[in-house]
């Protein structure tokens, strides 16, 4: 990642921050799903290398779509909000005796958003191309004829990008399928086009109970420090944090990001947290969110057993941040006891979103069979470069020293997943309520809310 990194210095290396940090780490790299690409933190109860007598023998890759620009009528609304606001008051701005942080907006026209609503940034198409090269370098021996993407642009650019990275010129010669090109009845990348008796304001409203208990705050803050013809109301201030982030997403240095504490950074990524738990985690009711990502989980499982004799080597797909967390909330892996709520932040909390789904997350499983080591196939899970410890299946020591289990032992932790069928009593319950009144267009435009 050494092109990744020095884009991303470039961007972040400059901007300050006006409160102390509780830990030895750039907020800037916690902005929940809206993070640029990160490796994430590695655990340090597991070892970073599988045994030398160890091979890999087959690699499933989840990739979410690279940075991009505002998606959802809302966020754009936003930003569209605040910048009408200083466009109104930019005369008193000019004369105003403003902070150093607040200068920029003395310069020029001021602030002007130049993002591009849904479309992958120029970042987010380096973000691909450059995961492509280094999955070749790590993996040279596999490759496929296919790969497959969700409908949604910017996922279908992502894998063609990740195409060009890995294959170069025989990228050409490669079959780039959607979702709507494979004839399984539900996909295991957009399962909840197969689930629409999920209400998705719910997830609106987790996260609006927490917006309204800390975006005041902030509006009263800077109010005190704009000229008295210039107020902000909590939407432009929601605007403004969105900015920040989508700033960065596009490769600039967003001068909205040192406007803030880190505290309330913080707050604007649990907030996007609660979205993401609320939308296809643990808080979908009728455990809906896990019933989604059991497809992936019976996919993962049916591909590494090789149950049908005809399992390739190698998968590369491409979706969402929502496929990545259902999959994993499926599996209890990034579980909290007690339930994250909007009552209160839980800083310490495994449900995160920055280190697990950040713009171009890449989720690698791995197959791998080893001659002493352990015995019979061996499951690992390598999320965004380091080894994601399966401590749900984990049995012995060498498990939990390694993050790894047997295929065993996954698939019967995994009881939960294998025990449903698409349209089975379990599914229906959870999804099929209301299947009829939400197979309506106005239900297909309300998934832009979850696509992220």
């Amino acid at each position: 990642m050494f092109v990744q990194g020095i884009l991303n210095w470039l961007t972040l290396a400059s901007l300050t921050f006006n409160s102390h940090k509780h830990e030895d780490e750039d907020p800037l790299k916690r902005l929940a799903n809206l993070t640029p690409y990160r490796v994430a933190p590695a655990s340090h109860k597991v070892e970073a290398e599988l045994p030398g007598d160890c091979s890999v023998d087959r690699v499933m890759l989840l990739h979410r779509h690279g940075s991009r620009g505002p998606s959802g009528s809302e966020e754009v609304a936003l930003i569209n909000s605040l910048v009408q606001t200083l466009r109104n008051g930019h005369d008193a701005l000019q004369d105003a005796d403003l902070p150093e942080n607040l200068r920029f907006l003395q310069t020029g026209k001021g602030y002007e958003s130049h993002l591009v609503p849904e479309n992958l940034t120029i970042i987010g198409r380096e973000q691909l191309f450059s995961h492509g090269v280094e999955f070749g370098l790590k993996y040279p021996n596999f490759t496929t004829e296919t790969l497959l993407s969700s409908t949604t642009q910017r996922v279908i650019d992502s894998m063609y990008f990740f195409a060009q990275g890995r294959f170069g010129r025989e990228a050409e010669d490669k079959d780039l399928l959607t979702v709507n090109d494979i004839p399984d009845p539900v996909s295991w990348i957009t399962p909840w086009n197969s689930c629409p008796g999920i209400d998705w304001h719910y997830a609106s409203k987790v996260g609006n109970e927490w917006s309204n208990s800390y975006l005041p705050k902030i509006t009263e803050r800077l109010n005190d420090l704009l000229p008295y013809d210039v107020s902000f109301n909590d939407n432009n201030t929601h605007g403004a944090l969105y900015a920040c982030a989508y700033d960065l997403a596009a490769g600039y240095e967003s001068p909205w990001c040192d406007v803030f504490y880190e505290d309330e950074l913080a707050d604007f990524e649990y907030e996007l947290d609660l979205i993401m738990v609320a939308s296809v985690g643990y808080l979908v009711p009728n455990n809906a969110g896990r019933i989604m990502g059991s497809v992936f989980v019976n996919k993962l499982i049916n591909r590494f057993s090789n149950t049908s004799g005809e399992a390739q080597s190698l998968y590369l797909e491409f979706g969402h941040d929502a496929t990545i967390m259902a999959a994993m909330a499926a599996m209890d892996l990034n579980k909290d006891e007690p339930q994250l709520s909007p009552e209160e932040l839980r800083p310490h909390r495994r449900f995160r979103t920055s280190y697990q789904t950040p713009f171009a997350a890449q989720m690698i499983w791995e197959s791998f069979t080893c001659k002493e080591s352990f015995d019979g196939p061996q499951i690992r899970l390598v999320l965004n470069e380091e080894t994601y410890p399966l401590r749900t299946c984990a049995e012995t020591k060498k498990d939990r020293r390694f993050g790894t289990c047997s295929l065993d032992a996954f698939t019967r932790a995994n009881k939960f997943s294998t025990d449903i069928e698409f349209n089975d009593d379990t599914w229906q319950a959870a999804c099929g309520a209301r299947m009829n009144a939400y197979q309506s267009l106005n239900h297909q435009q309300s998934l832009g809310y979850l696509l992220h």
